[in-house]
């Protein structure tokens, strides 16, 4: 009541995103990264607002000039992950967040650098 008669515009609530609507770029190594809001899950769809989606390196690998593959602190681990510390559970929920190999870049986009995982370049 106040609000509408001061003309103010208060509000406790975050803004609605609509799906493909744009989060955020994000450039990290010379690579850029357009995050938009959508869903990771179809049956998201239904109990849900969209969010930031990340891309899918485990689909469509993406690396830095010098060969470095980005990944996603979410994403679930490669067969080389090495648990970062002791203060880490080592489990099915493992993600490459708690990966010794990964490097944070922005947000949840990182960076492997696990060796093994490096492209090799011509």
């Amino acid at each position: 009541m106040f609000t509408s008669l001061f003309g103010l515009n208060i509000s406790s609530q975050e803004p609605e995103h609509k799906e493909g609507d744009l989060y955020k770029i994000i450039t990290a190594h010379g690579v850029s990264f357009e995050l938009r809001y959508g869903y990771y899950e179809e049956i998201d769809r239904k109990s849900m607002r969209p969010m930031e989606i990340y891309p899918n390196f485990l689909e469509a690998p993406v690396y830095t000039g010098d060969g470095i593959p980005f990944v996603t602190a979410m994403q679930n681990p490669c067969n080389h992950f090495r648990l970062k510390s002791k203060e880490c559970d080592e489990g099915e929920d493992n993600t490459c967040y708690q990966c010794a190999y990964y490097e944070k870049c922005e947000e949840l986009l990182g960076l492997c650098k696990c060796k093994a995982r490096y492209k090799k370049l011509e």
